[in-house]
């Protein structure tokens, strides 16, 4: 069954067959597509020791804005058309394939299962953040009984209050409460300035700290950056094998720019989220460049096995359509829930109706020309 070849294109693909021209563009693309990744990714890593192009400016929100609107075409309009043509090809049995929108099903199937990977990592973050703040606050305490039989009285400690109905947790769409935290955080801040001590003339004989929004949005973008890298991952593996197994420049030629577009603004999207999550240097850079090699080493694995690989076989069909169905799930998912909607209906935005303007032209735009490279690839 593996041996079969499908696919209505196979007239066309012997007509523009030439295995020497298409392995001069395939270690080509390999160039080009690692150096756009590399870019990508590196630009908000590296920037944000700049004032223009830390993950706070403006700028960066516009220029993430553009790459939701890239992911968002990329699943709608580039992976699950492709799942959806494999899993419906004509060689494929009619039972069970023809019966079923399976495309669609499993995309569903994979963005629930992605957001309960995105529920259960944000709480598992919390709680790990929690007993984190709670042993700081311990400490904190013991040190303000020392200095207080001395005489001097702490102004107040930076720790989770542990108080869900005045910190809350951080919700998956919810911005919301992260701007509640914010609030709650500068309000904090302003007491101190007059005079009012958390932790001393508070009822509740607590401090609530003054950096809990920061530190549980940083928890949020810990769990963002893992499971987007996952659902770019997944689908740049079947996009790097497609291409390496192909010996038609014709159909390499157009997939060089068309990729390294689309991997330049995943990278800066992932970029992103990384440097919002504050890692250390070594697992930043080990992320970025998992990132940046897999399509080239997806490459380089279909050069090898492209003697032996029959991408128009039933079974490579089933499981590229499978595995391109669980990408697109997940990339619409992220796009719409993590990226679009964190920024989009976060107080920053609600209050500055210039970037509002400008991030929404960036959305439409990134989706529209990543759609129309459709046309290409």
């Amino acid at each position: 069954m593996s041996n079969i070849t499908c696919g209505t294109s196979g007239e066309e693909y012997e007509t523009c067959r030439d295995e020497s021209s298409a392995l001069i563009l395939k270690l080509v693309a390999i160039s080009a597509i690692l150096v756009a990744g590399v870019c990508g990714v590196s630009i908000p890593l590296v920037g944000k020791k700049h004032r223009f192009l830390r993950t706070d400016s403006n700028l960066f929100v516009v220029a993430k804005a553009f790459a939701a609107g890239v992911i968002l075409a990329t699943g709608f309009v580039h992976i699950l058309p492709d799942a959806t043509s494999a899993l419906t090809d004509s060689c494929l049995p009619k039972f069970p394939w023809s019966k079923f929108p399976f495309s669609g099903f499993i995309s569903m199937m994979a963005a629930l299962a992605t957001l309960l990977a995105d529920f259960v990592g944000t709480q598992y973050y919390e709680r790990k953040h929690e007993k984190q703040g709670q042993s700081v606050v311990v400490n904190d305490d013991e040190s303000s009984d020392s200095l207080s039989e001395t005489g001097i009285v702490p102004v107040g400690t930076k720790g989770n209050s542990g108080n869900e109905e005045e910190g809350g947790g951080m919700h998956i769409v919810g911005m919301h409460a992260h701007a509640a935290h914010h609030t709650h955080s500068h309000d904090q801040e302003q007491g101190v300035r007059e005079g009012f001590y958390p932790g001393r003339d508070s009822p509740h004989g607590h401090s609530h700290g003054i950096d809990t929004g920061d530190d549980e949005s940083g928890v949020r973008h810990v769990v963002v950056s893992q499971v987007l890298e996952l659902g770019i991952v997944s689908h740049s593996v079947i996009i790097g094998l497609s291409l390496g197994v192909s010996h038609s420049p014709c159909t390499i030629r157009p997939l060089i720019g068309a990729l390294s577009f689309h991997q330049f603004f995943e990278g800066f999207a992932l970029g992103g989220c990384i440097s919002q999550a504050k890692f250390g240097t070594l697992q930043s850079t080990i992320m970025a460049c998992f990132f940046a090699l897999t399509t080239p080493m997806g490459i380089a694995l279909g050069i090898g096995i492209a003697s032996v690989y029959n991408a128009n076989s039933p079974r490579a069909l089933i499981i590229e359509g499978i595995l391109d169905s669980i990408s697109a799930g997940i990339l619409v998912y992220m796009a719409l829930v993590d990226l679009i909607a964190a920024d989009f209906l976060s107080k920053r935005m609600s209050s500055n109706v210039r970037l509002q303007i400008v991030s929404y032209v960036a959305l439409f735009f990134g989706a529209a020309l990543m759609s129309l490279l459709a046309v290409w690839a």
